[in-house]
């Protein structure tokens, strides 16, 4: 039986135009990018090149007066890591870091080592659909908070956040916002610098590139602390040999969805209705997760009442559908999705979701054969969708 792969939110499969690039650029053999001899700037000028590019098409202005900033990392996790951290330690005023309830673990696991360290960490609730209360923020901003950190677009639900308003409010207060936009790069635009954010981080696997490389976007002039020592790569903010290999890759994944884009999402929303109309159809009980917000076109999380989410999912998986609980870095654990509490369900409807999150690589056909499977199933499982 062939497998359906449903679980693009954790990683999706690199574009063969993507594998050719890196591996012309293997073939090249290219010189350490910081060596200093003509081998080495022939390597530097290649790197800078991509950094440039992949600046640009996210809507950064590497050569602006003032530049902003892209630091090459080895994943999104450690540039979440890098501006929690490093732009919390090096502000100046209270110890104190604002996040949402909906971050991913990648961002609260920086903050609360952080509340390990003496800082206060503030949430910022959601309201029952998943979106921030931005009527919030202002009060949190009063404490004068080193930094805010608000994901683009969820992880387990899609929603999407209203980023640019709760960065025209951090802009008010002086208090620098970062953005986790992992899930939203390479599947719907992406401004830097009209978003008004401080900082941004991205994942190159998210959007069919390698796995092994990540950025973070800095605005000019915002401070931040390396947490990693050792080199004088990147300003001295992030040491290691940058990968030319996988810069090209990133660069590459970037401008295939700046070709293909729009009709790439038109293509995963309509293929995500159809998946979620046939699964209420078939299952009335069903319930979608922020059905009334703005989503990610290929994000559907759902509730299939009265059925064991774990148990759901092993049965799926022998009925070759892959999909997950929820994050990627949190699936392993039999905790409920925090994501889901802190929307306020209760411990039975969370605990009965999984995520199911379309790709590129989607077809017509396999959405078809997937409701047939998970009707099946759930049916097989018994519980409240089935009668």
């Amino acid at each position: 039986m062939d497998s359906i792969y449903l679980d693009h939110n954790a990683t999706t499969p690199i574009h063969p135009e993507v594998a050719e690039a890196m591996a012309r650029c293997h073939g090249e053999g290219y010189a350490n990018p910081i060596s200093q001899h003509k081998p080495g700037q022939r390597a530097r000028k290649v790197l800078e090149d991509a950094r440039e590019r992949i600046a640009e098409i996210l809507g950064a202005d590497l050569t602006a007066h003032p530049p902003d900033r892209l630091l090459f990392t080895a994943s999104a996790t450690e540039a979440n890591n890098l501006a929690l951290l490093g732009i919390a330690r090096a502000g100046r005023g209270p110890a104190h870091v604002v996040i949402s309830a909906v971050e991913h673990s990648s961002v609260i696991g920086p903050a609360e080592r952080l509340l390990d360290e003496g800082f206060r960490l503030d949430t910022l609730a959601v309201d029952a659909e998943g979106v921030v209360r931005a009527e919030l923020l202002p009060e949190l901003l009063a404490g004068r908070p080193r930094c805010v950190s608000v994901l683009s677009g969820n992880h387990d639900t899609g929603v999407l956040q209203p980023i640019a308003e709760l960065a025209e409010a951090c802009n008010r207060g002086g208090v620098p916002l970062h953005t986790d936009a992992a899930q939203v790069a390479g599947k719907l635009p992406v401004h830097f610098r009209q978003s008004g954010v401080a900082a941004m981080s991205i994942g190159a696997h998210k959007f069919r590139g390698p796995l092994g490389i990540g950025a973070l976007i800095l605005r000019d002039g915002v401070p931040v602390q390396p947490i990693m020592y050792g080199g004088h790569h990147q300003g001295s903010l992030r040491p290691g040999t940058e990968s030319i290999v996988l810069a090209v890759g990133m660069q590459t994944a970037l401008e295939i969805w700046r070709r293909e884009g729009d009709a790439h999402a038109r293509h995963l929303a309509a293929l995500r209705d159809r998946f979620e109309a046939g699964l209420k159809a078939a299952l009335p009980g069903l319930v979608v997760h922020g059905a009334g917000a703005r989503r990610l076109p290929n994000t559907s999380n759902l509730a299939f009442r009265g059925i064991d989410g774990q148990v759901l999912l092993m049965a799926l998986d022998l009925a070759g559908v892959a999909c997950s609980t929820g994050s990627a870095c949190a699936s392993g654990s039999v905790e409920l999705s925090p994501v889901l509490l802190a929307m306020g369900l209760p411990q039975d409807v969370a605990g009965s979701s999984l995520r199911f999150s379309l790709g590129a690589t989607t077809t017509e056909a396999e959405i078809g054969e997937a409701l047939g499977r998970i009707v099946h199933v759930c049916r097989e499982l018994g519980g409240k969708l089935s009668l």
